[in-house]
Protein backbone atom coordinates (compact mmCIF):
# COMPACT_ATOMS: atom_id res chain seq x y z
CA UNK A 1 0.00 0.00 0.00
CA UNK A 2 1.22 3.28 -0.64
CA UNK A 3 -1.14 5.99 0.69
CA UNK A 4 -1.18 9.73 -0.15
CA UNK A 5 0.64 12.98 1.60
CA UNK A 6 1.95 11.50 5.10
CA UNK A 7 2.69 14.33 7.42
CA UNK A 8 4.64 13.60 10.72
CA UNK A 9 4.31 16.45 13.36
CA UNK A 10 7.47 16.47 15.33
CA UNK A 11 10.81 16.32 14.71
CA UNK A 12 12.32 14.58 17.53
CA UNK A 13 13.63 11.11 17.98
CA UNK A 14 10.86 9.30 17.10
CA UNK A 15 9.28 11.52 14.59
CA UNK A 16 12.83 11.17 12.59
CA UNK A 17 13.13 7.16 13.01
CA UNK A 18 9.29 7.21 11.61
CA UNK A 19 10.33 9.33 8.76
CA UNK A 20 13.32 7.32 7.76
CA UNK A 21 11.57 4.29 7.74
CA UNK A 22 8.68 5.56 5.25
CA UNK A 23 10.50 7.00 3.07
CA UNK A 24 13.82 3.99 3.17
CA UNK A 25 10.03 2.23 2.14
CA UNK A 26 9.01 4.74 -0.63
CA UNK A 27 6.87 7.35 0.88
CA UNK A 28 7.92 11.00 0.80
CA UNK A 29 6.84 11.97 4.50
CA UNK A 30 6.35 16.08 5.30
CA UNK A 31 8.12 16.06 8.80
CA UNK A 32 7.00 19.21 10.34
CA UNK A 33 8.45 20.79 13.68
CA UNK A 34 7.96 24.43 15.51
CA UNK A 35 11.25 24.24 16.54
CA UNK A 36 13.13 22.33 13.86
CA UNK A 37 14.99 18.84 14.52
CA UNK A 38 16.30 17.73 17.86
CA UNK A 39 14.65 21.26 19.36
CA UNK A 40 13.56 19.76 22.50
CA UNK A 41 14.28 16.45 24.25
CA UNK A 42 15.86 14.82 22.12
CA UNK A 43 18.84 17.31 21.69
CA UNK A 44 19.10 17.77 25.49
CA UNK A 45 18.64 13.96 26.57
CA UNK A 46 21.60 11.56 27.97
CA UNK A 47 21.20 8.54 24.88
CA UNK A 48 21.52 5.66 27.06
CA UNK A 49 20.58 2.20 25.46
CA UNK A 50 19.93 -1.02 27.54
CA UNK A 51 18.96 -4.38 25.85
CA UNK A 52 17.60 -5.74 28.44
CA UNK A 53 16.75 -3.43 31.57
CA UNK A 54 12.90 -3.40 30.52
CA UNK A 55 12.87 -6.85 31.28
CA UNK A 56 9.03 -8.16 32.70
CA UNK A 57 7.37 -5.02 31.11
CA UNK A 58 5.52 -4.42 28.40
CA UNK A 59 8.35 -2.80 27.14
CA UNK A 60 10.53 -5.73 26.98
CA UNK A 61 10.47 -6.66 23.22
CA UNK A 62 9.85 -3.02 22.15
CA UNK A 63 13.31 -2.27 23.65
CA UNK A 64 15.22 -5.07 22.70
CA UNK A 65 14.62 -5.05 18.83
CA UNK A 66 15.54 -1.25 19.27
CA UNK A 67 18.70 -2.09 20.77
CA UNK A 68 19.48 -4.51 18.07
CA UNK A 69 17.92 -1.75 15.63
CA UNK A 70 20.61 0.85 16.57
CA UNK A 71 23.87 -1.43 16.33
CA UNK A 72 22.42 -1.94 12.73
CA UNK A 73 22.00 1.62 11.86
CA UNK A 74 25.12 2.21 13.66
CA UNK A 75 26.91 -0.57 11.10
CA UNK A 76 24.82 0.97 8.21
CA UNK A 77 25.42 5.13 9.08
CA UNK A 78 28.60 5.11 10.98
CA UNK A 79 28.81 4.95 14.40
CA UNK A 80 30.60 8.40 14.57
CA UNK A 81 27.32 9.87 12.65
CA UNK A 82 25.15 8.53 15.55
CA UNK A 83 27.56 8.94 18.35
CA UNK A 84 27.11 4.81 18.73
CA UNK A 85 29.48 3.17 20.91
CA UNK A 86 28.59 -0.09 23.47
CA UNK A 87 29.65 1.15 26.80
CA UNK A 88 29.76 -0.65 30.54
CA UNK A 89 27.24 0.63 33.30
CA UNK A 90 28.11 0.86 36.75
CA UNK A 91 26.19 1.22 40.17
CA UNK A 92 28.08 3.28 42.73
CA UNK A 93 27.09 4.83 46.02
CA UNK A 94 28.33 8.72 46.22
CA UNK A 95 28.02 11.34 49.24
CA UNK A 96 29.23 14.84 49.85
CA UNK A 97 30.61 13.24 53.44
CA UNK A 98 30.88 10.45 55.51
CA UNK A 99 32.82 7.09 55.17
CA UNK A 100 31.62 5.25 52.15
CA UNK A 101 33.30 2.12 52.26
CA UNK A 102 31.22 -0.45 54.36
CA UNK A 103 29.12 0.15 50.96
CA UNK A 104 32.22 -0.61 48.83
CA UNK A 105 31.72 -4.24 46.60
CA UNK A 106 34.33 -3.50 43.81
CA UNK A 107 36.97 -1.38 43.19
CA UNK A 108 36.54 1.83 41.09
CA UNK A 109 37.36 3.10 38.23
CA UNK A 110 40.87 4.68 38.29
CA UNK A 111 38.78 8.08 37.11
CA UNK A 112 36.12 7.71 39.85
CA UNK A 113 38.50 9.08 42.38
CA UNK A 114 35.82 11.10 45.01
CA UNK A 115 33.93 10.00 47.60
CA UNK A 116 32.21 7.35 45.59
CA UNK A 117 31.92 3.52 45.64
CA UNK A 118 31.58 0.84 42.72
CA UNK A 119 28.98 -1.89 43.90
CA UNK A 120 27.92 -3.52 40.91
CA UNK A 121 28.45 -3.70 37.50
CA UNK A 122 24.63 -3.31 35.64
CA UNK A 123 25.44 -3.46 31.93
CA UNK A 124 28.50 -4.70 29.68
CA UNK A 125 29.43 -3.37 26.11
CA UNK A 126 26.87 -6.39 24.87
CA UNK A 127 23.87 -5.17 26.63
CA UNK A 128 24.51 -0.93 27.00
CA UNK A 129 25.80 1.40 24.79
CA UNK A 130 24.66 5.30 24.20
CA UNK A 131 24.45 7.60 21.18
CA UNK A 132 24.20 11.19 21.39
CA UNK A 133 20.55 12.04 20.94
CA UNK A 134 20.62 15.33 18.75
CA UNK A 135 23.35 13.66 15.78
CA UNK A 136 21.13 10.37 15.69
CA UNK A 137 18.07 12.44 15.68
CA UNK A 138 19.55 14.60 13.01
CA UNK A 139 20.97 11.54 10.61
CA UNK A 140 17.90 10.26 11.14
CA UNK A 141 16.22 12.97 9.09
CA UNK A 142 19.06 13.46 7.16
CA UNK A 143 18.52 9.85 5.10
CA UNK A 144 15.24 10.14 5.16
CA UNK A 145 15.22 13.77 3.66
CA UNK A 146 18.27 12.00 0.95
CA UNK A 147 15.48 9.50 0.25
CA UNK A 148 12.69 11.51 -0.28
CA UNK A 149 10.98 12.96 2.94
CA UNK A 150 10.80 16.90 3.25
CA UNK A 151 11.56 19.08 6.55
CA UNK A 152 10.21 22.31 7.39
CA UNK A 153 9.80 24.13 10.23
CA UNK A 154 6.80 25.20 11.39
CA UNK A 155 3.89 25.20 14.14
CA UNK A 156 1.07 22.58 13.25
CA UNK A 157 -1.98 24.58 14.68
CA UNK A 158 -5.06 21.80 13.52
CA UNK A 159 -6.24 19.09 12.12
CA UNK A 160 -9.07 18.69 9.80
CA UNK A 161 -11.11 15.49 10.26
CA UNK A 162 -13.95 15.59 7.50
CA UNK A 163 -13.50 12.50 5.77
CA UNK A 164 -14.99 9.43 5.45
CA UNK A 165 -15.71 8.19 9.67
CA UNK A 166 -13.88 11.21 10.56
CA UNK A 167 -10.38 10.60 8.68
CA UNK A 168 -7.67 13.06 8.28
CA UNK A 169 -7.58 15.43 5.33
CA UNK A 170 -5.30 18.08 6.00
CA UNK A 171 -2.99 19.40 8.71
CA UNK A 172 -2.97 23.21 9.39
CA UNK A 173 0.69 24.26 9.84
CA UNK A 174 1.10 27.97 10.73
CA UNK A 175 -2.59 28.76 9.85
CA UNK A 176 -2.05 26.98 6.39
CA UNK A 177 -3.71 23.40 5.35
CA UNK A 178 -1.51 21.28 3.85
CA UNK A 179 -3.39 17.81 2.32
CA UNK A 180 -2.70 15.28 4.26
CA UNK A 181 -3.94 10.97 4.13
CA UNK A 182 -2.11 10.20 6.97
CA UNK A 183 -0.95 11.95 10.41
CA UNK A 184 1.52 10.67 12.64
CA UNK A 185 1.63 12.72 16.00
CA UNK A 186 4.62 12.60 17.43
CA UNK A 187 4.46 15.63 19.40
CA UNK A 188 6.10 14.40 23.15
CA UNK A 189 4.69 16.03 26.00
CA UNK A 190 3.14 18.91 23.41
CA UNK A 191 0.85 15.46 22.94
CA UNK A 192 -1.91 17.61 24.55
CA UNK A 193 -1.84 20.69 21.99
CA UNK A 194 -3.45 18.12 19.46
CA UNK A 195 -6.19 17.59 22.22
CA UNK A 196 -7.75 20.53 20.99
CA UNK A 197 -8.89 18.67 17.65
CA UNK A 198 -9.17 14.77 18.48
CA UNK A 199 -9.61 12.65 21.79
CA UNK A 200 -6.36 11.38 22.85
CA UNK A 201 -5.06 9.40 26.24
CA UNK A 202 -3.52 12.07 28.60
CA UNK A 203 0.26 12.66 28.00
CA UNK A 204 2.01 14.26 30.91
CA UNK A 205 5.64 15.91 31.27
CA UNK A 206 8.16 15.18 33.45
CA UNK A 207 10.92 17.55 33.55
CA UNK A 208 14.88 17.24 34.54
CA UNK A 209 17.76 19.56 34.50
CA UNK A 210 21.43 17.93 32.90
CA UNK A 211 24.80 19.47 32.38
CA UNK A 212 27.63 18.91 29.57
CA UNK A 213 31.10 18.96 30.90
CA UNK A 214 34.03 19.19 29.18
CA UNK A 215 35.61 16.33 30.25
CA UNK A 216 37.71 13.17 28.85
CA UNK A 217 36.54 9.51 30.46
CA UNK A 218 36.39 5.78 29.67
CA UNK A 219 32.91 4.18 27.75
CA UNK A 220 31.57 3.91 31.39
CA UNK A 221 28.00 4.92 32.60
CA UNK A 222 27.30 5.48 36.40
CA UNK A 223 24.17 5.13 38.41
CA UNK A 224 25.05 6.50 41.52
CA UNK A 225 23.01 6.69 44.38
CA UNK A 226 23.72 10.29 45.52
CA UNK A 227 23.46 11.72 49.34
CA UNK A 228 23.71 15.50 49.78
CA UNK A 229 25.23 17.13 53.29
CA UNK A 230 21.44 18.09 53.89
CA UNK A 231 20.53 14.72 53.99
CA UNK A 232 18.60 15.09 50.24
CA UNK A 233 19.10 11.54 48.12
CA UNK A 234 19.34 11.36 44.60
CA UNK A 235 19.85 9.24 41.50
CA UNK A 236 22.60 10.81 39.39
CA UNK A 237 23.64 9.56 35.88
CA UNK A 238 27.35 10.27 34.52
CA UNK A 239 27.30 9.53 31.14
CA UNK A 240 30.63 9.72 29.39
CA UNK A 241 30.86 10.48 25.49
CA UNK A 242 33.43 9.98 22.82
CA UNK A 243 33.56 13.54 21.60
CA UNK A 244 35.48 14.29 24.87
CA UNK A 245 32.25 15.79 26.67
CA UNK A 246 30.03 13.94 29.77
CA UNK A 247 26.64 14.44 30.10
CA UNK A 248 25.14 14.18 34.06
CA UNK A 249 22.05 14.38 34.97
CA UNK A 250 19.65 13.85 37.63
CA UNK A 251 18.12 16.80 38.84
CA UNK A 252 13.99 17.25 38.82
CA UNK A 253 12.75 20.42 38.24
CA UNK A 254 8.87 21.48 37.76
CA UNK A 255 7.63 24.48 35.37
CA UNK A 256 5.15 24.83 32.74
CA UNK A 257 5.10 23.12 29.59
CA UNK A 258 5.85 26.63 27.23
CA UNK A 259 4.37 26.18 23.38
CA UNK A 260 8.32 26.90 22.37
CA UNK A 261 10.98 24.52 23.49
CA UNK A 262 13.61 27.26 22.80
CA UNK A 263 11.58 28.89 26.01
CA UNK A 264 12.33 25.61 28.19
CA UNK A 265 15.67 26.24 30.83
CA UNK A 266 17.33 24.80 33.94
CA UNK A 267 17.71 26.63 36.79
CA UNK A 268 20.84 27.91 37.89
CA UNK A 269 20.16 25.95 41.25
CA UNK A 270 19.98 22.85 39.76
CA UNK A 271 23.01 23.14 37.25
CA UNK A 272 25.34 24.06 40.44
CA UNK A 273 23.96 21.05 42.14
CA UNK A 274 24.56 18.39 39.24
CA UNK A 275 28.05 20.13 38.75
CA UNK A 276 28.59 19.43 42.73
CA UNK A 277 27.30 16.14 42.43
CA UNK A 278 29.86 15.21 39.04
CA UNK A 279 32.32 16.48 41.10
CA UNK A 280 31.87 14.67 44.30
CA UNK A 281 32.26 11.32 41.93
CA UNK A 282 35.59 12.81 39.95
CA UNK A 283 37.95 15.30 40.80
CA UNK A 284 38.07 15.51 36.73
CA UNK A 285 34.32 16.67 36.82
CA UNK A 286 34.56 19.15 39.22
CA UNK A 287 37.51 20.87 37.36
CA UNK A 288 35.59 20.60 34.29
CA UNK A 289 33.99 23.19 31.96
CA UNK A 290 30.77 23.65 31.43
CA UNK A 291 29.83 23.05 28.24
CA UNK A 292 26.32 23.35 27.94
CA UNK A 293 23.04 23.63 30.47
CA UNK A 294 19.69 22.33 29.31
CA UNK A 295 16.25 20.99 30.99
CA UNK A 296 13.39 19.01 29.04
CA UNK A 297 10.32 17.32 29.14
CA UNK A 298 9.78 13.85 28.69
CA UNK A 299 6.61 12.37 27.82
CA UNK A 300 4.55 10.01 30.33
CA UNK A 301 1.34 8.11 29.79
CA UNK A 302 -0.85 7.07 32.79
CA UNK A 303 0.35 3.43 32.85
CA UNK A 304 3.99 4.42 31.75
CA UNK A 305 3.88 2.70 28.52
CA UNK A 306 4.20 4.55 24.84
CA UNK A 307 1.42 5.23 22.84
CA UNK A 308 1.84 3.85 18.96
CA UNK A 309 -0.57 3.10 16.63
CA UNK A 310 -4.18 4.06 15.01
CA UNK A 311 -6.08 7.04 17.11
CA UNK A 312 -9.74 5.56 17.26
CA UNK A 313 -12.56 7.09 15.43
CA UNK A 314 -9.61 9.25 13.49
CA UNK A 315 -8.76 7.33 10.41
CA UNK A 316 -5.31 7.97 9.24
CA UNK A 317 -4.41 9.73 12.57
CA UNK A 318 -1.02 7.67 14.43
CA UNK A 319 0.37 8.11 17.59
CA UNK A 320 3.97 7.99 18.35
CA UNK A 321 4.37 9.65 21.97
CA UNK A 322 4.54 8.83 25.85
CA UNK A 323 7.95 7.08 26.02
CA UNK A 324 9.32 8.48 29.20
CA UNK A 325 13.17 8.02 29.42
CA UNK A 326 13.52 5.63 27.00
CA UNK A 327 12.78 7.31 23.99
CA UNK A 328 15.78 7.54 22.61
CA UNK A 329 16.34 4.08 22.96
CA UNK A 330 12.94 3.06 21.53
CA UNK A 331 12.85 5.43 18.89
CA UNK A 332 14.17 3.22 15.76
CA UNK A 333 11.88 0.21 17.00
CA UNK A 334 8.61 2.44 17.07
CA UNK A 335 9.58 4.26 13.73
CA UNK A 336 9.58 0.98 11.89
CA UNK A 337 6.45 -0.10 13.39
CA UNK A 338 4.77 3.19 12.64
CA UNK A 339 6.13 2.39 9.08
CA UNK A 340 4.85 -0.45 8.65
CA UNK A 341 1.21 0.15 10.03
CA UNK A 342 0.82 3.23 7.58
CA UNK A 343 1.89 0.98 4.37
CA UNK A 344 1.08 -2.34 5.35
CA UNK A 345 -1.66 -2.00 7.75
CA UNK A 346 -0.17 -3.74 10.51
CA UNK A 347 2.68 -3.78 12.33
CA UNK A 348 4.61 -6.73 12.68
CA UNK A 349 7.90 -6.29 13.68
CA UNK A 350 6.82 -5.95 17.53
CA UNK A 351 3.62 -7.18 18.49
CA UNK A 352 1.74 -3.48 19.10
CA UNK A 353 -0.96 -4.70 21.04
CA UNK A 354 0.55 -3.39 24.28
CA UNK A 355 0.60 0.33 22.86
CA UNK A 356 -2.32 0.48 21.46
CA UNK A 357 -4.01 4.15 22.03
CA UNK A 358 -7.38 2.71 22.28
CA UNK A 359 -6.70 1.08 26.29
CA UNK A 360 -6.74 4.58 27.84
CA UNK A 361 -9.35 6.56 28.51
CA UNK A 362 -9.11 9.24 25.65
CA UNK A 363 -10.30 12.82 26.13
CA UNK A 364 -10.22 16.26 24.20
CA UNK A 365 -9.77 19.53 25.80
Amino acid sequence: MRPGRVIVCGAGAIGASVAFFLARRGAAPLVVDRGGPAAAASGRAAGFLALDWCAGTPLDVLARASFALHRELADELGAERLGHRPMDALMTAAADAGDLEPYRRLPNPEWLDGNAVAYEVIGTPATTAQVTPAMFTRTMLEEAVAAGAEMRTGAVDGLALDGPDGAVTAVSIDGEAHPADVVVLALGPWTDRAQRWLALPQVFGSRSASLVLAADAPAQAVFSEYVRRDGQRRTIEIYPRADGTVYVSGEPEHGTLPDDPAEIAPTDAACAALHQAAGIHARRLAEAAVVARSACYRPLTRDGVPLIGPVPGAPGAYLATGHASWGILNAPATGRMVAEMILDGAAHSVDPAPFAPGRLPAGRI
